[in-house]
């Protein structure tokens, strides 16, 4: 079982590390791809696409906090934890996310690579160990779903906070 819990960290990290690579060089030119591609999404939203280095690692590293605590308490608790199944389902589900992002705007976006390789085999393999392994299914919580759903945008929002505290001029 906890091969299966800090499995899931390992694969988050694997996956984390080609966002890492890519995430910079990518958001500057996503604003002409996006608006290219999807011109009624907003200015306001598109303009907010592009990342330093420095952000793209301060957010993945918010998020690795959560994968983090996560994959403990799915080790802790023998794969019985409802806060590790629900990541292990946005995990899989973000993988999902990674393959439309790139079949709307028909091109890479950062994730791509590990998304089929890594991410969405890892999250089925390790339900199907789970179910193997007569776990059953968490209830489900709906604060604490939406709790994980917020938390990568929580974390690239927070990493853009030096953007806000610079002075102007």
């Amino acid at each position: 079982m906890k091969g299966i819990a800090w499995g899931l960290l390992a694969a988050w990290v694997i996956h984390d590390a080609e966002e890492l690579a890519t995430m910079a060089g990518w958001s500057r030119e996503a604003p002409e791809q996006v608006r290219a591609v999807l011109p009624g999404v907003p200015d306001a939203v598109v303009e907010q696409l592009p990342m330093t280095r420095a952000e793209a690692a301060t957010a993945i590293g918010l998020t690795g906090v959560v994968m983090a605590a996560a994959s403990f308490a799915g080790a802790r608790s023998g794969g019985r934890s409802a806060f590790f199944q629900a990541a292990l389902t946005g995990f899989g589900m973000h993988g999902v996310t990674h393959l439309a992002q790139s079949a709307v705007l028909r091109r890479y976006t950062p994730g791509l690579v590990t998304t089929p390789l890594v991410v969405i085999p890892f999250s089925l393999w390790a339900w199907r160990r789970l179910r193997a392994y007569d776990v059953p299914p968490a209830p489900s919580n709906a604060r604490l779903n939406l709790a994980l759903a917020a938390a990568v945008p929580l974390s690239h929002a927070i990493a853009r906070l030096p953007r806000l505290r610079r002075p102007r001029g």
